[in-house]
């Protein structure tokens, strides 16, 4: 190893420091004597010192419990070289990424700098140069990450072969070890074999048997027999017994003193080696980080002193001139300046000078306006409505005026509209009221109206929501005005027959023609999902439908939709409407919800509360909140997915239409702050049925349930 890496081994004077361990590695080719103590520590190449073996380290490995020991320790040096080879891999993989998106991002901001849309000059340059800084860093990125690849491929090549190496050493040490084991248990059985038969030699050799007779193959033995018997069984028992010692203890020596040492060499060597590359991997990682520090620190703030070095990121980023830069911009466009004018003043067309007088193109001064009467100019009215031909009712300006008269109804500030047409310029008479067109209506001004009411006004203001063509082209009435009103004449008849028209103010829309004392005609709320299809033969009630298309046309990034309710006389008058004829009722026009998209959201709500029977039914009311108690999400999700499916057709489609409505609110909850766990919380009561009594206490769990079909909602409804 290069003494590069242990430069802090060493003190000031050039001796080795002994704090402890070895810092580098050792030699695994150096020659060693594992079986005697190294009496004097041996200097290796790198500056350290090899120490003395303790006695207890060499009565453990050269134990019956050395081979297991050095066995397991290489197994833990191989495992934690593998781990950080682990770690080399992933950081070199994070580094690489890192430098190529650093590389990417610092090419495409000197691009974009380079474009006219941004600032030129000295700014330009300089963060041109802070990129480039920027791109040296990457460079120095790769290099670590290739370094730390390469390190990565040298500690798998030496974990492979330690782990060769400790199977061959497993296989010859423990073989070794086992046949001296085998040996020492034949001799013990031997052993035990042979006192046995001594001990029931001696007992018949003194009498203390416990018969007199023996039996044999013949007949009965007699005691000399039997004495004669035990005797050559004891010789045969001692023969095998000797036998056996002396095998055992060839094993033993054997073991001892050749292949256990042996073993306990090549393991620790392999250990040592092992330890060793680990640890210089560890030192070159250490050496490499330094150096990518140093490289990035240099790009950053170059060395003082040296010849051809860069400027500092700060020294760059001070050069910015941002006076110099504007000062530049500016005065680069002196050649653009459009040439000055002629002097402003009037000029009258020839075609109005009277007749006496010469047409003439020279403007008309002071004494010769003075000497002519005033022209009065036609009062310019404004129509909001969509530009057509010049004169026709939609036009965008009119010249015209309304036929004297007193046409504004008191109560409301509104002008029924009279036939237009042109009025003469006049400078005598009384001057007439002049009127303002919006939309389909005409508004006195205001210098006319002595006494305006105040809501008025809101009428003139454009509404919050986009207003459907039809209303710009004058097919349907504004919101705030009668449905009767057009832009014709009101035709002749007794005052209180053009009167009939019903008062209504600016703040409550469009008023339905349907009395309230009458029954509903086709009854909508508090009708159950079964009755609707049957009688619309449609999937999805017709409310559900325009509610839905109303929230995802106007508010699905309106703040707090569904959590903030709409005027609730609007919401009855609609629940009427829909009552008595559903099909006549379209939410694409935003005047016919008065132009607030909470009441469809609350209408909606309305709808599913006033249920006979609740979307999710009273029947799988349980089943579903059982299903909301897992805690794994994907087992509560698969399970309230196999209730739905269950649920009647007309529940499972209208439960689908409005899951996978509520998820097109959820995408924007950046802006109506109204992600699943709120619509959860809004829509459960609704949909689940409001509980009294001990099912208060599933409130929860009503909105857990909603709160998860919302989050998997393109899952559960993938394949419908």
């Amino acid at each position: 190893m290069s003494s590069e890496f242990n430069r802090n081994t060493v003190d000031g004077d050039g001796q080795s420091l002994t704090n402890g361990s070895s810092t580098g590695p050792v030699s695994p080719s150096s020659p060693t004597n594992d079986s005697s103590p190294i009496p004097e520590p041996a200097a290796h190449s790198n500056g350290t010192a090899s120490r003395e073996t303790p006695k207890q380290v060499e009565d453990v490995m050269y134990s019956d419990i050395g081979i297991n020991t050095l066995l397991n320790r290489l197994k833990q040096s191989i495992a934690s070289a593998r781990d950080f080879a682990s770690f080399l891999q992933k950081r070199s993989k994070l580094e690489e990424d890192q430098a190529k998106e650093l590389k990417k991002l610092a090419a495409l901001h000197i691009d974009s700098v380079r474009k006219s849309e941004v600032r030129g000059g000295s700014f330009a340059a300089q963060v041109t140069e802070v990129m480039k800084v920027h791109d040296r860093m990457a460079e120095n990125g790769m290099q670590f990450a290739l370094s730390l690849h390469q390190m990565h491929e040298d500690l798998n090549v030496l974990t492979a072969n330690m782990e060769r190496g400790r199977k061959v050493a497993k296989h010859e040490g423990l073989e070794a070890e086992k046949r001296a084991s085998d040996a020492e248990a034949a001799m013990q059985k031997a052993k035990s074999k042979y006192d046995s038969l001594a001990e029931e030699y001696d007992r018949a050799k003194t009498g203390d048997t416990k018969g007199s007779r023996r039996m044999g193959l013949k007949g009965p033995k007699s005691q000399e027999q039997y004495e004669e018997n035990l005797q050559r069984k004891l010789q045969v028992a001692d023969s095998d017994y000797e036998e056996r010692v002396r095998a055992a203890k060839s094993q033993r020596d054997s073991l001892v003193s050749q292949l256990r040492p042996k073993m306990v060499k090549q393991l620790r060597e392999l250990c040592k080696e092992c330890d060793a590359g680990v640890t210089l991997q560890l030192q070159k990682f250490a050496t490499f980080n330094e150096k990518l520090l140093l490289g990035n620190g240099i790009a950053v703030s170059p060395l003082a002193g040296e010849s051809g070095s860069q400027k500092s990121l700060r020294d760059v980023v001070f050069d910015i001139d941002n006076e110099k830069d504007f000062h530049n911009y500016i005065g680069g466009h002196v050649n653009r300046i459009p040439p000055r004018q002629s002097e402003i003043r009037y000029e009258q067309h020839p075609t109005l000078a009277p007749k006496t007088q010469q047409p003439s193109s020279r403007s008309v001064s002071g004494p010769a306006l003075s000497s002519q009467p005033p022209v009065q100019q036609p009062t310019l009215s404004v129509n909001t409505s969509t530009p057509s031909q010049p004169g026709s009712m939609n036009s965008r300006y009119s010249t015209a005026q309304p036929a004297p008269g007193p046409l504004v109804a008191p109560s409301q500030g509104l002008a029924y509209n009279q036939p237009e047409y042109a009025q003469a310029p006049s400078s005598a008479g009384p001057q007439q009221p002049t009127y303002l067109n919006y939309g389909q209506q005409q508004v006195q001004s205001p210098a006319y109206i002595p006494q305006q009411p105040p809501a008025r006004a809101d009428t003139l203001q454009s509404p919050p929501y986009p207003i459907d063509p039809m209303e710009r082209n004058g097919a349907s009435p504004g919101p705030g005005f009668s449905p009767q009103q057009t832009m014709g004449t009101i035709a002749p008849g007794p005052p209180q027959h053009r009167n009939t028209i019903p008062q209504q103010s600016a703040a409550t829309g469009p008023i339905s023609p349907t009395p309230a004392n009458l029954p509903p005609l086709r009854p909508t709320f508090g009708v159950s999902l079964q009755d609707l299809f049957d009688r619309d033969q449609s999937a999805v009630p017709l409310v559900v439908i325009q509610c839905i298309l109303a929230v995802d046309h106007f508010g699905l990034e309106t703040t707090g939709i569904y959590r903030q309710s709409g005027t609730q006389s609007h919401v009855t008058r609609l629940i009427g409407q829909f009552n008595h004829n559903p099909s006549s009722i379209d939410f694409r026009n935003p005047a016919n919800f008065y132009h607030d998209v909470h009441i469809p959201a609350t209408l909606l709500k309305h709808f599913f509360k006033q249920l006979p029977d609740p979307l999710f039914t009273h029947a799988a009311y349980q089943a579903f909140i059982d299903a909301s108690k897992f805690d794994e999400e994907g087992q509560r999700r698969d399970g309230l997915h196999a209730l739905i499916n269950e649920l009647p057709d007309p529940n499972y489609a209208t439960l689908r239409a409005l899951v996978l409505h509520l998820h097109r609110v959820t995408l924007h909850e950046g802006k109506n702050r109204m992600g699943s766990g709120n619509l959860g919380v809004c829509f459960a009561p609704s949909l689940m049925g409001t509980h009294t009594g001990s099912q208060i206490a599933d409130a929860g769990l009503q909105a857990r349930v909603l709160d998860t079909i919302l989050q998997n909602a393109t899952a559960i409804f993938d394949e419908d």
